[in-house]
Formats: structure tokens, sequence, C-alpha cells
């Protein structure tokens, strides 16, 4: 039997090719307000209503532990040492996002993920879920029926799963109890931070705001802007929505190379360039031939047993890589072509753009995700 395994990756390459055009970018998409942001929420709960697919209890002990409590919160007494079967009930973490400002009464989604090994979560309820935040302290409780966007099915011995099943979204699941202090009233000065660290960028908010109403911002680093606030609270809110909607000029940006290491794809921005250089690759691919040899005994009287012996053999072959003339390239138009030129896979398409880094050759950031 002759097997060839080679090296094999599926790979998807994109390189987004960008015509550059003049628009501006707005501030509210640029930066966050300090103190403005959501808030982690987590509990543990219990779902019940299952068709025969929750939790096998005798693996997940926490479960039954938890059945228990709940019961005897409910004036239930379970008697000590009973095998309870629970084929309906899965325990599950629940999750969910605070956002600013909210207030009690409010509804917010929520996601259910089963704990222990429920086959699937679809049909069924959550229980009364305290959910709490970094300092133990409880802002919502969730309750509701599940939503679930993936189905599976099963029967004779063979089953099937489209998308996930352990997971379940409650859309407005959870109401909130208690309101977290987000006080821009009681501070003089806000910053504003950058989602990216730029020093151009943040002089030019800063220059933005300052047209806008002088002598209010200061671009402090390439991370932060201050911005002095009113003494009125509706004032504070209308200079908040101005400064938001405010446009400022294009930035440079670096040139950089992304590369994702486990899916293989190449992205480079438009501001990518190549000097002249030469490549040479040549791809390595390992046979393994396996031959299956039957050893029996000469006479059936000899005592021996017949046994199926292998035998293999492995061989490393190398294809040879010719030596290319890399061209340069000013643009990505001219940068895509070049690299073309090469003919490389994915795969090898990484390692040469890391040697023409480090050759010299290529004016870009490389960053690996």
């Amino acid at each position: 039997m002759l097997k060839k395994f080679y090296p094999i990756i599926c790979i998807t390459i994109m390189i987004l090719t960008i015509v550059p055009y003049s628009y501006a970018e707005r501030i509210r998409d640029l930066v966050t307000i300090q103190g403005v942001r959501d808030n982690a929420l987590v509990g543990y709960g219990i779902v019940v209503g299952l068709d025969g697919t929750g939790d096998q209890t005798s693996q997940t002990p926490f479960t039954i532990q938890s059945i228990t409590n709940m019961l005897s919160q409910l004036g239930i007494t379970v008697p000590t040492g009973s095998n309870m079967q629970l084929k309906n009930v899965a325990a599950v973490m629940v999750t969910a996002k605070l956002p600013p400002y909210a207030r009690v009464g409010q509804q917010i989604d929520v996601i259910v993920s089963s704990l222990g090994n429920a086959k699937s979560l679809r049909g069924g309820t959550l229980i009364m879920t305290p959910l709490k935040g970094a300092d133990n302290q409880i802002y919502a409780i969730a309750q509701g029926n599940l939503f679930i966007g993936g189905m599976g099915a099963s029967g004779g011995g063979s089953s099937i799963t489209v998308n996930q099943t352990s997971g379940a979204t409650i859309p407005g699941g959870a109401i909130i109890e208690r309101e977290l202090s987000t006080r821009l009233d009681e501070q003089d000065i806000i910053h504003l931070h950058l989602n990216q660290f730029d020093f151009t960028r943040a002089l030019k908010i800063s220059e933005a705001i300052n047209k806008l109403q002088k002598n209010t911002a200061v671009a402090m680093d390439g991370i932060t802007v201050s911005v002095k606030m009113p003494k009125e609270n509706q004032e504070r809110v209308k200079l908040l929505s101005r400064i938001q909607n405010l446009e400022i000029g294009t930035t440079p940006i670096s040139a950089k190379v992304v590369i994702n290491t486990r899916t293989g794809v190449v992205v480079m921005n438009q501001k990518v360039q190549l000097d002249n250089c030469a490549v040479a690759h040549g791809n390595l691919s390992v046979v393994i031939n396996n031959n299956l040899k039957v050893n029996q005994p000469n006479t059936p009287l000899a005592g021996g047993e017949t046994a199926v012996v292998p035998e293999t053999q492995i061989t490393i072959e190398q294809d040879s890589g010719a030596l290319h003339k890399v061209a340069p390239g000013t643009n990505l138009s001219q940068v895509i072509k070049s690299l073309n030129v090469l003919g490389a896979n994915p795969t090898e398409l990484m390692s040469i753009l890391e040697a023409l880094k480090k050759a010299g050759c290529l004016h870009a950031a490389l960053e690996t995700i």
C-alpha cells in the first residue's frame, strides 16, 4: 500500500488593496471617555425544562448540590443520600454587560453557557440568577426562556449538530437592580482615551476641540487628551456631544504587514514598500511508503502463528527553487505584483516576508496575531 502524506495547510491569503481617498474621521470613532464604559457581570444559575439533554448528575455533583440548595430555599427538604437523576436540569454560567448610566429597572441581554456536560440547552428556562460585578455586589437579576441558534439530532448511534447548542442568549433577560455611579458632573476635567496610540492624532483632536472652544483641550500624550468641563451639567452634555461629532483630517499611518499564523491570512496596508532583492524558495514533501507483509510458518505443525509485518520507507523530497528578482514597489499594487511573481503559497509567503524584513528590503513593520 502506498501512502503519501504531504504537509497540507488550508490557508487563505487576503491582500486588501485600498484606493486612497480623502475622508474625515469623527472623534466619536477614535476615542472613549474615561469612566464611561461597560462593566462585566457574572452569575451561576440553573436551567430547567430540558428534554432529557441536561447534565449527567453522576458526573456533575455541583448540579445536584445546586438543586438541593434551591429546593431548600423554597421550603422543600431533600432527604440525605437521595439519588436524584435530573436529566432535564443543567448548571450554567450567566454573563452580561452593565452599560454606563444604566438605571434600575432597565433590561439588558444575557449569555447563558453550559457548565457541565449537558448535550443541549434547547427549550430550557433560566431560573432567577443574581449577576454580580467585580466588587461582589449584585447589580442585576436574570431569568427567562433561552434562545438558541443551533440545533442537533441523534439516532441509531449517529448524531449531527449545527452551530452551538450548549450556549444560548436571553434578549432583555436581566433586570438592573443596582446603579453604578458614573458622575461626570463632579469632574472638572475629563480624559479622552484614543483607541490607538498616535501622537499626531491626539494633537489633531485637541486642536479640533480648541477650535470649537478655546483653551479647552490638551494632548497629554499619544493616548490621552484632557478636556476642561463647564460647571453646569447641561453644558457638559452639550460640549461632549459637539466634541464627539467633530471631524479631523486623516492622519498618516505606519507601514505594517499583519500575519495571522493560525489561519494564514496576510494583510498589508497601502504604505508598504519594497526594495530590489532576490528570493529563492522550494517545496519540501515527505513520502511514506507503507507495505504490509504476511509472515506465516512453513508447515502447519511448526507451532508458529501467522503475523502481518509492516515495512515502512520514509523519503524526503525537495523541489529545486529558482532565484527570482523582486522588483521595487512604491505602492501597494506594485508590491502585490512583485510578490505574485514568486508564486509562493501562503506558508512560504510568511517566511519570505520575514526574510525580506531582515534583509532590509521590506519597509514595513511585521506583526503576528
